[in-house]
């Protein structure tokens, strides 16, 4: 079979697609026919070394994916042969025709989801539900901002939070990005490069703040953040690209918290929670991943390439 291989960190052109050995499952494990591939900024990060450097080379890249089961070893008892998943983690890397997991790295793929929508599943939604309800513990009623909210993570946090009774404002950079919210069911949307877009939260929220700030550019934002939360307020940080600086003062008098976030901290429990959300949102209609591209499995380096430039409204994903 053909899968994208790593032998060395470095830009987006190190990835290659090569030809590998089939895969067979042991004991508990399943192997994935892939029909599609989701391409997350988190791949690009251990890609270039920055985020996994004691990654064992080379290795095949990628975490989420969707298809058909296509073998499955001894004592799996809740998967089988033709069975539509997506996968969320795996034990050989997604970036292939076909990948080797455990069975509960896969999960049911309703009948009317695209195999397209179930590789944008794992990462996006599992990062957005973690930071709203395992981390910043959400409630309905409250109102969230999502920053990016026309990419994968914010349209999955849009989605998630509008499912829970939560009341959305959501930014994006385009008109087109801002439909894009507004047709996802945000409340309101915002332009991030107008200038001094944050101070119309006050007007928005009548002087309250926003209960959640759902934040995918912290080294940017965080500062305005604190200053845009009502009493109680939490910042939960997906994702930044350096450091910034706060004043400490706008957190103490709203007594805000700032939370750290990674799917990877998630517990087996927490995981297997999410999964059963996921699960309903999609059976029931209100989940519907975006995806917005598509592109051969070759062409993972122009993927690489166009998730760092952030412009991408939805996901991309990869074709074997």
């Amino acid at each position: 079979m053909k899968a994208i291989r790593v032998h060395e960190f470095g830009p987006p052109e190190t990835m290659r697609l090569e030809e590998v050995p089939g895969l067979t499952p042991g004991p508990g494990q399943v192997v994935v026919k892939v029909s599609a591939i989701g391409v997350n900024p988190v791949d690009t990060y251990i890609r270039s070394g920055l985020y996994r450097p004691d990654m064992k080379l080379p290795y095949t890249p990628g975490l989420d994916a969707a298809g058909v089961i296509s073998a499955v070893g001894p004592d799996v008892n809740h998967r089988r042969v033709g069975d539509r998943v997506y996968v969320a983690g795996s034990l050989s890397g997604t970036y292939a025709e076909e990948l080797l997991c455990r069975e509960f790295q896969t999960h049911p793929l309703p009948e009317g989801i695209g195999f397209g929508q179930g590789a944008a599943i794992g990462v996006p939604y599992g990062a957005a539900y973690r930071a709203l309800f395992q981390r910043a513990h959400a409630l309905a009623g409250e109102t969230v901002l999502v920053h990016g909210a026309s990419g994968g993570v914010g349209i999955a946090a849009l989605q998630l939070a509008v499912a829970a009774g939560l009341i959305v404002i959501g930014t994006a950079g385009s008109d087109k990005g801002m439909e894009l919210v507004l047709a996802q069911g945000a409340r309101h949307a915002l332009n991030h490069h107008t200038a001094g877009y944050m101070e119309q939260l006050t007007e928005l929220t009548c002087g309250k703040g926003v209960d959640v700030i759902v934040e995918m550019l912290a080294n940017v934002n965080l500062d305005h953040d604190l200053a845009a939360l009502a009493k109680d307020g939490r910042v939960v940080v997906i994702g930044s690209r350096g450091r910034v600086e706060i004043d400490p003062r706008s957190a103490m008098g709203r007594e805000a918290a700032i939370l750290g976030m990674t799917l990877f901290n998630a517990t087996e429990k927490e995981l297997a929670s999410m999964h059963a959300a996921f699960s309903a949102g999609l059976a029931n209609g209100t989940l519907r991943p975006l995806v917005s591209r598509e592109l051969p499995l070759a062409e993972a380096a122009a993927a690489h390439h166009s998730v760092l430039e952030g412009s991408t409204l939805g996901k991309i994903v990869l074709i074997p």
